[in-house]
C-alpha cells in the first residue's frame, strides 16, 4: 500500500466505525437508526451536515464544503441494506482480517471507507477538494435516495461504493424486470383434468424464454426470482405470477429486448396449449458507459498507478444508484471494497485491507482534484 504523505486514513478508528455501521439493523424503509448515527459521527469529527428529506422519518446526509450546492465530484454511499437472513445473526464479527455480517460488501465498508475519507480531508485543515459526500437511503428498493439527491444538488461526477474489489466499473448493465401472467382454469385437486394448471402453462412458457435466454441474446443475463400461483388451497390454480431480473451489458438495446419477449410471448400459444398470458415491464434502467479518454478518468487512473493496483476497468452488472444518477446526466463510476457475488447472501463479507485501501482511493482521488 502506498504510505505517501497523504496517509491519514487510521485504519483502527475506519474498523471501529465500520463495526458500528454493521451491527446497526438498516433495511431499506427502517435506516433511521443508521441515519442517526451517521450524522452525529460526522459532525462529531467536525464535518458540516445537511439532511434531505426523503420521508417524514428518512434523511439523505450530505457533505459539501462550505454549503456549496454545487462539487465536481459526489461520493455516494447508501445507508441501507437488503432484510436479514436471520436477525439473531446479522452484526459484526471478524476472522483472519475478513469482516462479515450483513450489509458489509453492500455497501457498508463503501460508506464506512467514504466517512473515514472525509474525516481524514477535515482533518488536514487545507482548502477542501471540490468533492461532496452524499449517504443516502432506499438504494435495494426504489433509490428514493438517489432520486432526491439529484434534484437539488449539482454534480457532473460521483463515485458509488458499491461492490467491485476495488476493480473501476465504466460500464454499467442496464436492467429490466419482467412481471408474466398466465391464466388457467380452476378444478378441485384431486380432478386436475377438469381444469388447466396455470403454474403448468407459466413453466411450459419460462422455458421458451430460458431457451431464448441461454444464449445470451444481446449479451443478456437472467433470473428466474419469483414463482406464485393463486389461489392457494387444494384446488388447480387458475392464476401464476413470475418475476425476472434481465441484465444487459452497457450498450445493448432495451426496446429490441422488449419487441423480442413481447413476440416471443405472443407466438408461445402456437405450441402451449390454452395459453392465455400476459407481459409487462415493471422497472427500466439503461445502461451507459464512461470513455477512459476523459480528464477524470485520467486521475483515476494515475491514482491507481501512484497506488500500484492494477488498471483493468470493468463494467458493473447489478442495478444501483449509477443508473438514476446516468438518467439525470451525472457520470458514475462504481467503485468499492468488497465482492458483489457475497452481496445479498448469508455469507457477506469484505476483507478489511480493501476496506482501508478503498478509503486510501477515494482520499488520493480527492486530492487529484
Amino acid at each position: 500500500m502506498n504510505h505517501n504523505k497523504s496517509m491519514n486514513i487510521k485504519p483502527e478508528r475506519l474498523k471501529d466505525l465500520l463495526r458500528d455501521l454493521v451491527d446497526i439493523y438498516s433495511p431499506s424503509g427502517k435506516e433511521e437508526e443508521i441515519v442517526e448515527f451517521a450524522e452525529r459521527y460526522l459532525k462529531k469529527h467536525g464535518l458540516a451536515i445537511s439532511k434531505q428529506e426523503i420521508d417524514e422519518n428518512r434523511f439523505n446526509l450530505i457533505a459539501f464544503p462550505e454549503g456549496k450546492e454545487e462539487v465536481d465530484l459526489c461520493f455516494v454511499g447508501h445507508l441501507d441494506t437488503v432484510t436479514a437472513h436471520d436477525l439473531d445473526d446479522f452484526g459484526f464479527h471478524e476472522e483472519d482480517g475478513t469482516i462479515f455480517g450483513l450489509g458489509t460488501a453492500d455497501m457498508k465498508a463503501g460508506c464506512a471507507a467514504m466517512m473515514e475519507m472525509f474525516i481524514a480531508l477535515t482533518e488536514r485543515k487545507k482548502a477542501f477538494p471540490p468533492v461532496g459526500l452524499a449517504l443516502v437511503v432506499d438504494e435495494e428498493e426504489d433509490s428514493s435516495g438517489a432520486k432526491e439527491l439529484i434534484q437539488e444538488y449539482s454534480f457532473p461526477w460521483a463515485v458509488i461504493g458499491e461492490p467491485t474489489s476495488l476493480i473501476p466499473c465504466l460500464g454499467h448493465y442496464g436492467y429490466l424486470e419482467v412481471l408474466l401472467h398466465t391464466e388457467g382454469k380452476k378444478a378441485h385437486s384431486s380432478m386436475p383434468e377438469m381444469g388447466q394448471n396455470a403454474i403448468e402453462t407459466m413453466l411450459k412458457l419460462l422455458l421458451k424464454i430460458t431457451e431464448y435466454a441461454a444464449p445470451a441474446p444481446h449479451g443478456l443475463v437472467y433470473n428466474i426470482r419469483e414463482l406464485s400461483g393463486f389461489p392457494g388451497g387444494f384446488v388447480v390454480p387458475d392464476a401464476c405470477e413470475a418475476w425476472l431480473d434481465l441484465h444487459l451489458p452497457p450498450n445493448a438495446r432495451l426496446d429490441v429486448l422488449k419487441t423480442e419477449l413481447e413476440q416471443l410471448v405472443k407466438t408461445a400459444g402456437d405450441s402451449i396449449n390454452g395459453l392465455n398470458a400476459r407481459l409487462k415491464f415493471e422497472d427500466t434502467h439503461a445502461g451507459y458507459q464512461i470513455s477512459e479518454e476523459r480528464p477524470l478518468i485520467g486521475k483515476l487512473k494515475e491514482t491507481y498507478t501512484k497506488m500500484s493496483l492494477p488498471w483493468e476497468p470493468q463494467d458493473f452488472r447489478s442495478p444501483s444508484d449509477g443508473s438514476v444518477l446516468w438518467a439525470a446526466g451525472v457520470d458514475p463510476i462504481v467503485l468499492g471494497p468488497g465482492r458483489l457475488e457475497a452481496a445479498h447472501t448469508p455469507e457477506e463479507s469484505v476483507p478489511f485491507q480493501q476496506v482501508v485501501q478503498a478509503a486510501q482511493l477515494y482520499l488520493n482521488l480527492a486530492l487529484a482534484l
